[in-house]
């Protein structure tokens, strides 16, 4: 039994996926990726259902928002294809033959899930606290902010990296709060409000700002 036989193609595409996330780490794109996905995740789950302790529990205990979503990802598809090649080596000894590749792909999703949820355990451990801690997005306003790439103008924001309370970074669009005004890259800048994942800054030399 190999893993390029058709019953396991499941399970080799969910080893060829997680070889591509390492990839996409070590050439740099997994960062990107990684902050974008962490704000929708982050501030979703903490705006939307931080007053849901049922659907928190869920999640804590499927391994969501415990570690970044990267290794989170990453353990769930190699859990996968793990428990599926397995699964399937047991099964064609006990039985003769394999289960067909569908079938053998529910069975063993069914059952990685929870198991990823233990295997995020360890993981979780070995990863700074602080890196970890889901925020919702609003809490990211009245913080500091680094105008990344580009001039945020009006209607044209620019990427700016923000960090949280635990200082766990986060990057997220800023258009100047005054619409006359401009905000430069590499500037320091004040988050004062946000519409959705929009924010608006100014600087520090802001009426705004004055007592």
């Amino acid at each position: 039994m190999t893993l390029l036989e058709p019953y396991n193609l499941p399970f080799a595409i969910s080893l060829g996926a997680l070889l591509a996330i390492a990839i996409m780490q070590v050439i740099g794109f997994g960062d990107l990726f990684e902050s974008d996905v962490e704000i929708d995740l982050d501030a979703d789950v903490a705006d939307g259902l931080e007053a849901s302790g049922f659907v928190d529990g869920i999640f804590s205990v499927l391994g969501i928002g415990r570690v970044p979503f990267l290794i989170w990802l990453a353990s769930l598809l190699f859990v996968f294809a793990v428990v599926g090649v397995v699964g399937q080596a047991v099964i064609s000894s006990v039985f003769g033959a394999p289960l067909s590749a569908s079938l053998a792909a529910i069975l063993a999703g069914a059952a990685t899930i929870p198991l990823n949820g233990i295997a995020i355990l360890p993981i979780e451990r070995l990863i700074p606290k602080d890196e970890t801690t889901a925020v919702g997005l609003q809490s990211l306003v009245r913080r500091d902010a680094v105008i990344q790439t580009g001039t945020a103008r009006a209607a044209s924001p620019a990427r700016a990296k923000v960090k949280d309370v635990y200082g766990h970074p986060h990057f997220v669009m800023v258009e100047p709060h005054d619409e006359h005004a401009e905000l430069a890259e590499g500037e320091t800048v004040l988050l004062v409000r946000r519409e959705g994942e929009l924010f608006f800054g100014v600087r520090y030399e802001s009426p705004l700002l004055r007592p």
